[in-house]
């Protein structure tokens, strides 16, 4: 099951009595789903201290001021300012060197500019792994203290819940006993079960619990959160690698989707931890979140450029809707105050 599939819906009373089929056939009828409503002003207002960061110079450009070296100093000022890391605002400023001298108009420079972006924004994919029939698939989540880990697990099982799909929730952060509550809560508000033990148990002896329970009664997917820790305690990280490896025993091709959370106000310490935790675990995706709150919401280039993964969700909100699947144009536009423009 392929991860954007899960969201974009099925029809409950359709298949609810249909036999199992195949991955295409499930891709078929995700498909003919209702899509999701636009919600392009809410991405605006979530990004809009960003755009403020990275916007003056970039709206003089696009204003038709002359490219020259003190706008182009502000430009790389600003983009830096976001924490869009050096190499991707040399990347930014080469394509505006090279092709706003090329353009005929600000409005072309305008969209040479958005085709960069969103470009550096989409990593090659890889083939994703698929569960063998019969067994549930799985997300592992992964990420520091107070990046919003357990928050997003919880948006996500309403998400997935709310398209159709059941879900289990493993409370393997078994540190803190506030995050397993938390999780708890989560399951009651949105109708899915939680599998937990008490405070301290071992993480990966809750989630092999989890991936029994899912496959004993046909769930179609598991989201596992993991203890908050930093990406510095090695103690913590070969912990992590032991729920992998658990989780692989149950099922070679598991996880399915190792989803690591990022404060998008971490700044440059997001791209540290981002490296930290793909050397440990193989992370395959990302959600940056709380970026209503921060003018840094830069760093998802920077982080794209450099570990080559793909950022699945972002957060621009406190609603479980402000969770949202990434969608590269749709982002950029936000950033370049774009959103009225044909694309």
């Amino acid at each position: 099951m392929r991860l954007f599939g899960l969201f974009k819906g099925k029809k409950k009373d359709a298949e609810k009595d249909a036999p199992a089929t195949d991955e295409a056939a499930i891709e078929d009828a995700a498909a003919g789903a209702p899509a999701e409503q636009d919600d392009q002003p809410g991405l605006d207002a979530g990004l809009e201290k960003t755009r403020s960061r990275m916007g003056s110079g970039l709206r003089a450009l696009f204003g038709g001021r002359a490219l020259d070296d003190e706008l182009l100093e502000q430009i790389e000022e600003e983009l830096l300012l976001a924490d869009t890391g050096i190499d991707a605002t040399h990347a930014i400023l080469d394509t505006l060197r090279r092709e706003a001298k090329r353009a005929r108009t600000a409005s072309e420079v305008r969209q040479i500019l958005r085709r960069t972006l969103i470009d550096m924004l989409v990593p090659r994919e890889p083939e994703p792994s698929q569960p063998p029939p019969g067994q549930p698939w799985v997300m592992l989540v992964v990420g520091v203290n107070g990046s919003g880990k357990t928050t997003t697990i919880g948006k996500l099982a309403q998400r997935l819940q709310a398209a159709g799909h059941s879900v289990a929730l493993a409370a393997g952060d078994t540190f803190r006993a506030a995050a397993v509550e938390q999780l708890q809560q989560w399951g009651e508000r949105v109708g899915v079960p939680v599998i937990a033990q008490k405070t301290g148990s071992d993480s990966a002896a809750v989630i092999h619990d989890a991936l029994a329970h899912a496959r004993s009664r046909g769930i179609e997917i598991v989201l596992a959160d993991t203890a908050g820790r930093l990406h510095t305690q090695t103690n913590l990280m070969d912990e992590l690698r032991k729920v992998r490896r658990v989780i692989a025993r149950f099922d070679e091709t598991a996880p399915h989707e190792t989803l690591l959370v990022l404060d998008g106000g971490s700044g440059q310490n997001a791209l540290v931890q981002a490296r930290q935790f793909g050397a440990a675990v193989d992370v395959t995706g990302l959600a940056i979140t709380k970026l209503d709150g921060t003018a840094k919401g830069g760093v998802a280039f920077a982080i794209v450029q450099e570990t080559g993964l793909p950022i699945r969700f972002i957060g621009v909100g406190e609603k479980p809707e402000d969770l949202r699947p990434f969608d590269p144009e749709a982002f950029v536009d936000a950033l370049l105050g774009d959103s009225g423009t044909t694309k």
